[in-house]
């Protein structure tokens, strides 16, 4: 069996050929249609010289393009990388080039940065038109519907195979972005459901999502993050395999994105966390759309906060919301089912499964229902490393006792009821006075705050304690807490060595397009601004009071 992405794709064009696939706005293509051009441009790369193991750079926002190109890609055994279109052209040159770029994809709009950055090595570039209007021929583009119709519709591809590679950039919150190398098989069980999230059972053979996906109706997803996020792609593409209709929209909006609900009749909205949960909430119910048929709502790879989750389950008491952690190098490690009764504050809290674990501080992995802070930990289908960093794969692909985990860096620990709650990486944790403390839990507390929109939690440089927890705040519109009140109800969540101490208020909190945290940002605003607030005490050890809430 063939456990590949484009098989598994392809079985679903065999039973459903007519249903719909893809919805773009006032453009949808059914399964036939999709397949009829994802060959077409995989023989046209085959006609360039592209094949198996060629790297082909996706550069677009979300359209239906994007999903004949990734598809395409690997038709052929070719590897689809995920390029960040809002990366700026010395960004883009480093991503080519690391990546090993063979072929590009690209909108017309992000003609003049590919130009500048496109190193010698890609043969061959196509654009997509977009309605604007630049000028492509200087760095040799073809036009993207001119090669699609030269081309063969026919599917007379390679064998292909579960060990065929998928490769994900990530910029992560440090560094340059990364390539996480996965076997096909390793990913689809991870993330596209060939292990069911909620239940832990292994699909049994290639063609069972596409049967059962067939005999129903199936459940119409819109994934409002983009394609280079994989969390994005993964909600696409579980879809597809299971004869469902994909929804998707160039760029986030969230009125546009209830108003897709309302028009499509979307059953699963999937987010990323409050940078999208929060402003498509306060859209809801200034729009006052109709979400009848939506029936549940599914969080990854970013904060959820209680805070915000409690607004989603006031206002859509029948849809269930769900929180899964995970990373580029874990995929699924968790997930946790929300309802009004268990309301709660910290960090995402989830049920783990049999593969995810806690590696303590001896680098042995702790019994479930330690107490201890550990790194979260993931063995099974796990990658197979990062392209081209040996190195960086050796630190990160650990060994235990026979068996072989991934450790990103994130700290987590076990919860008296068996849950697992995520601290957040440990790159970005503050060590104020010798004691840790996680930006995401702390950022929960503030965002529960009413005037809070948005924040980032950081450590700056102090004189006693090493760094001080600060924070970047963006508040509501017209809203102006004063800090002795953003402080008091910090307390009241957390210990109060964790509350910042210096505090500044941007116009806007900036993140990600998929939502991730930019903590480098958040230092930058500060290194360039004077706080807005410092606690007393800033330069000072943590006060008694502070010590005693510690050890409780």
């Amino acid at each position: 069996m063939a456990h590949n992405i484009a098989d598994l794709f392809e079985h679903a064009v065999d039973l459903t050929p007519e249903r719909v696939a893809v919805i773009c706005g006032e453009h949808r293509v059914t399964f036939a249609e999709l397949e009829d051009r994802s060959n077409r441009l995989a023989h046209h790369w085959a006609s360039r010289g592209l094949g198996r193991g060629s790297h082909v750079g996706v550069h677009t926002r979300n359209r239906i393009e994007a999903l004949e190109a990734m598809l395409a890609a690997y038709k052929l055994r070719a590897v689809a990388v995920n390029v960040n279109y809002r990366y700026v052209a010395a960004e883009l040159r480093y991503l080519f080039e690391d990546a090993d770029l063979a072929a590009l994809v690209h909108e017309r709009r992000y003609g003049d940065r590919v130009a500048e950055a496109l190193p010698a090595g890609v043969r061959e570039v196509l654009v997509l038109d977009d309605g604007s209007e630049l000028d492509c021929a200087g760095h040799g583009a073809t036009p993207y519907e001119a090669a699609l119709a030269n081309s063969s519709p026919e599917r007379d591809f390679p064998t292909r195979s579960g060990d065929d590679l998928f490769l994900l950039y990530t910029g992560g919150t440090t560094g340059n972005p990364k390539g996480v190398m996965w076997r096909h098989e390793d990913v689809w069980r991870t993330l596209g459901g060939g292990i069911d999230f909620m239940t832990g059972e292994a699909v049994t053979d290639e063609w069972q999502q596409a049967t059962e996906g067939a005999a129903g109706g199936g459940l119409v997803r819109l994934p409002a993050a983009p394609f280079i996020h994989g969390a994005a792609q993964w909600a696409a593409f579980g879809n597809l395999f299971a004869c469902s209709t994909v929804v998707i929209l160039p760029e986030f909006d969230p009125d546009e994105v209830w108003r897709a609900i309302e028009t499509h009749g979307v059953h699963v909205l999937a987010i990323t966390g409050d940078a999208m949960a929060r402003p498509l909430i306060e859209a809801y119910h200034r729009g006052g759309y109709d979400a009848g048929a939506l029936v549940a709502i599914s969080s990854s790879a970013a904060l959820f906060s209680p805070a915000v989750q409690e607004q989603y389950l006031d206002a859509l008491p029948n849809v269930v919301l769900t929180d899964s952690i995970g990373s580029s190098e874990t995929g699924f490690s968790g997930i946790g089912v929300l309802s009004k009764d268990g309301r709660r504050t910290g960090g995402p809290r989830v049920r783990a499964d049999s593969a995810t674990a806690i590696i303590g501080a001896d680098g042995r992995p702790l019994p479930r229902g330690s107490r201890e802070v550990g790194l979260l930990a993931r063995s099974g289908h796990v990658p197979l490393g990062y392209y081209k960093d040996p190195d960086k794969t050796g630190s990160v692909f650990v060994e235990v006792d026979g068996t072989r985990y991934v450790v990103p860096g994130d700290y987590a620990r076990y919860e008296d009821d068996g849950t697992v709650t995520m601290l957040g990486r440990g790159s970005t944790s503050v060590n104020t006075g010798g004691e840790k403390v996680y930006p995401e839990e702390v950022e929960g507390a503030l965002k529960a705050h009413p005037d809070v929109f948005d924040a980032l939690v950081f450590g700056v440089p102090d004189e006693r304690l090493g760094q001080c927890v600060a924070a970047v705040v963006q508040t509501r519109d017209g809203a102006a807490p004063a800090w002795g009140e953003l402080e008091a109800h910090a307390r009241e969540l957390i210990a109060g060595y964790k509350v910042p101490r210096k505090l500044w208020l941007a116009e806007r909190v900036h993140r990600s397009p998929s939502g991730k945290p930019d903590y480098r940002w958040a230092a930058r605003y500060a290194g360039r601004h004077e706080p807005d607030a410092v606690r007393a005490g800033a330069a000072q050890r943590p006060a008694a009071s502070d010590a005693a809430e510690r050890t409780t």
